[in-house]
């Protein structure tokens, strides 16, 4: 039996960061059947979720899921994302933070979210998250 996945110690490692030092979290998701999020917000697969306090409650970041309440259009939601469909967690002022390799294609089209809608779509657009000045966001990769 091989180590654990370091993903979630570096999720938990990074989000503390971001949080000691006043800025917001953020995590990249490509989101799979799994994943539980409004579909109205997801975008090409993929969705971007802040996780800073002031946005969360009950936040765990465990092993195997980041769990989580959040308002989206003042209706309290219900999220779990698996650990292994997140693709990077950064600070949204300066794009600091780290990229994750998916562990294999999971992601889902656009299509297929919509054959799968849990929730009524809200008619509010998601806020693009800015982008730090410079263009783009400081991330490492790592397998």
């Amino acid at each position: 039996m091989g180590l654990p996945s370091t993903k979630p110690y570096l999720l938990r490692a990074i989000w503390e960061w971001c949080c000691d030092n006043g800025f917001t979290p953020h995590i990249a998701v490509s989101v799979d059947a799994k994943t539980r999020v409004p579909r109205e917000f997801v975008r090409d697969g993929q969705i971007v979720l802040n996780l800073g306090p002031d946005a969360t409650n009950k936040l765990q970041i465990g092993n195997d899921f980041v769990e989580f309440q959040a308002r989206f259009g003042g209706v309290a939601r219900e999220l779990s994302v698996p650990v292994s469909q997140v693709t990077a967690i950064y600070a949204r002022e300066n794009g600091a933070g780290m990229a994750f390799e998916l562990d294999s294609e999971t992601g889902f089209s656009e299509e297929e979210l919509s054959a799968q809608a849990l929730e009524t779509p809200s008619e509010e657009e998601p806020p693009e998250p800015p982008r730090p000045e410079g263009g783009r966001p400081k991330l490492q990769r790592i397998k």
